[in-house]
């Protein structure tokens, strides 16, 4: 019997862990919940994009914000590409707007920390179902 990709169970847990990070909900997505991957999706994207727009891009700040930036970056890799950009200075925050746009954009981070963490345990408990079966 030829080996798939899912026989390799670490391979498998590493590429839905990976894809649950690159886009929120690929994990479930990959898994066949395609419903659970569609809410997942709609509601980190949302919060996340409400945080930017309230707080405008300059909230993603690598060098003076460490810890929100560290809980920012589990929403996807794009939030490095943001922090880059926002890097250049012309996207100043000011008072609270930044405050709340920060607390939006790392809660929708680590709502997705959450889903990944999900997605991977789903995933090995179907695997081990699978090799009892």
């Amino acid at each position: 019997m030829p080996q798939t990709w899912k026989d390799n169970h670490a391979f498998y847990l590493t590429v839905v862990g990976l894809l649950a990070w690159l886009v929120p909900g690929g994990g479930h997505f990959l898994l066949n919940e395609r419903r659970r991957g569609i809410v997942i999706l709609v509601t980190v994207v949302l919060t996340f994009l409400i945080g930017l727009y309230v707080g405008s891009i300059g909230i993603i700040d690598a060098v003076n914000a460490k810890p929100w930036y560290a809980a920012q970056l589990m929403n996807s890799p794009v939030v490095f590409f943001l922090g880059r950009i926002s890097m250049s200075g012309h996207f100043p925050v000011y008072g609270r707007a930044g405050e709340i746009g920060q607390i939006y954009t790392s809660i929708a981070g680590l709502l997705n920390l959450l889903c990944i963490v999900n997605a991977i345990y789903t995933a090995h408990l179907r695997s081990l179902d699978e090799a009892r079966a």
